[in-house]
């Protein structure tokens, strides 16, 4: 039975005074059911929840903090194969996809419940004799978590996870096409035995949520994903009551070929990142910017490889890339298409709808080269599953292109040489940069960008501490 309520103080809400939101299911056009959104009562409530439950969380011990995180990720493995369904009734990505990032979600859990019992602080010995120099960490307080609907639960859970692990308390306010799977791991993480009011969940317009709670003075900190244009406005709203912020903002990642790539490999990791959650995800690389002497291998390699690709319904097996998530999506594709070919672009593969799919928010897995330098998809985060390859004369001349935008998320780098990688990497302006892989996110290390793709850090160590204050105290004996 679909479901997505409200969570405030450990209890479900399943109806307030405000509107029901509807939820499609993009795949079908249909709609799966609906959530209740919040109004000034449920989002009061939520703060003062939080709040208290801040008071008894803080003063849980770390060790015991350790062991109520370790058990919302076993729920959420128990829960695994409903969560995995949510996922892609609501978001559309294929069941395997799903189930990667509910797998992933355990895993943030799971680490954060280890680092959870290794914070703390330091002492020196200071100047005078008989002083002493403490450092100790304090979690901030109550944490507003903002998560995209591309990766519903992930999203929700680095952010949870970490804010938990560092004794904080979370409102969720998750995007509106995703909100039955967040409800359900909101649901693991009470079940797993935190306070009341520890984990709330809100769905509702920015509005009716967001901005009341930006300017709350009880909410301490921000943790969002989401567009740079949204970050940006938060940013303004945050200044009245000074918040502390953790972005992870827009991408546009470049994915650089060189001379001595293994091409096939190369190609093969190109198709995977490019078009996973049909090619809507921040760090997903979306410029490729190839050596000129292996640029048509490469092309003809990453066009074999996404022309077979099987669309359709992620619920149905041998499925590989599902539809957009929303109709502007797919608006998006088909405009950023057609900009492209009418400035002299070639489109080597797909371009638009998938025959015999005519419901649906699909689009075909897209390749183009011929790329006009003026070309909006060069300039503009597509976040959709088109690709723009770039032949390029030098290392040089990609570093230079793909530094070029105001992102600064994710890199990639394909090369055989270390002192070729050495060079590239140093010089590329991004967070986050992949080797020979395209696996950059994962919870043992740290996540996030620069530039205009924000600042931060989710995952390793550093996205613990974002959660933490520093205390200084200079002890002198009496």
């Amino acid at each position: 039975m679909y479901q997505a309520n409200l969570f405030i103080n450990g209890i479900e809400i399943p109806k307030t005074a405000a509107p029901r939101i509807d939820v499609i299911n993009p795949a079908t056009e249909e709609v799966l059911g609906s959530s209740p959104s919040s109004g000034p009562e449920e989002v009061s409530a939520a703060v003062q929840a939080a709040q208290r439950a801040f008071e008894i969380w803080r003063k849980t011990t770390p060790w015991d903090r350790s062991l109520i995180l370790r058990r919302i990720g076993a729920l959420i493995r128990e829960r695994l194969e409903d969560l995995v369904t949510l996922v892609t009734l609501e978001i559309g990505k294929t069941r395997l996809e799903s189930r990667l990032e509910v797998t992933a979600c355990a895993e943030y859990f799971e680490w954060a419940a280890e680092e959870a019992r290794r914070l703390g602080g330091y002492f020196r010995e200071g100047r005078l004799p008989g002083s002493r120099f403490e450092v100790s960490h304090e979690p901030v307080g109550v944490v507003l978590a903002l998560a995209a609907w591309n990766y519903p639960v992930i999203l929700a859970t680095r952010k949870i996870s970490m804010a938990l692990a560092a004794g904080c308390t979370v409102i969720v306010r998750p995007a509106e096409e995703g909100p039955a799977c967040v409800a359900a791991l909101v649901r693991c993480c009470h079940d797993a035995g935190l306070p009341p009011g520890a984990v709330n969940l809100l769905f509702g317009s920015p509005q009716a949520v967001v901005e009341p709670l930006m300017a709350n003075p009880i909410v301490r900190q921000v943790s969002f994903t989401g567009s740079t244009r949204v970050g940006q406005l938060l940013v303004q709203q945050s200044a009245q009551t000074v918040k502390r912020l953790t972005m992870e903002l827009g991408g546009h990642a470049p994915f650089i070929v060189l001379e001595d790539a293994d091409i096939g490999k190369a190609a093969a990791a190109a198709v995977t990142a490019r078009m996973r959650c049909a090619g809507q995800v921040c760090s997903a690389p979306s410029r490729f910017f190839v050596l000129e002497s292996v640029s048509g291998a490469f092309t003809d390699q990453m066009t074999k490889l996404a022309s077979a690709m099987k669309v359709g319904n992620g619920m149905e097996d041998g499925v590989q890339m599902g539809p957009l998530a929303t109709g502007r999506q797919l608006q998006r594709a088909q405009r950023l298409v057609a900009d492209a070919r009418a400035k002299g672009a070639k489109v080597a593969c797909g371009g638009g709808r998938p025959g015999g799919l005519n419901h649906g928010y699909f689009f075909e897995p897209t390749i183009l080269t011929n790329l006009s330098p003026d070309a909006t998809i060069l300039h503009e985060e597509p976040f959709t599953p088109i690709a723009a390859i770039v032949p390029v004369k030098s290392p040089e001349e990609a570093v230079a292109r793909a530094n070029e935008v105001e992102f600064g998320l994710a890199a990639y780098v394909f090369s055989r040489s270390g002192n070729a990688i050495d060079a590239v990497t140093s010089e590329l302006q991004a967070g986050v940069i992949g080797v020979n892989t395209v696996a950059v996110a994962t919870p043992e290390a740290p996540f996030g960008g620069i530039k205009q793709s924000g600042y931060g850090r989710e995952g390793g160590i550093e996205g613990i501490r974002d959660f933490l204050n520093e205390k200084f105290v200079h002890r002198v004996r009496a």
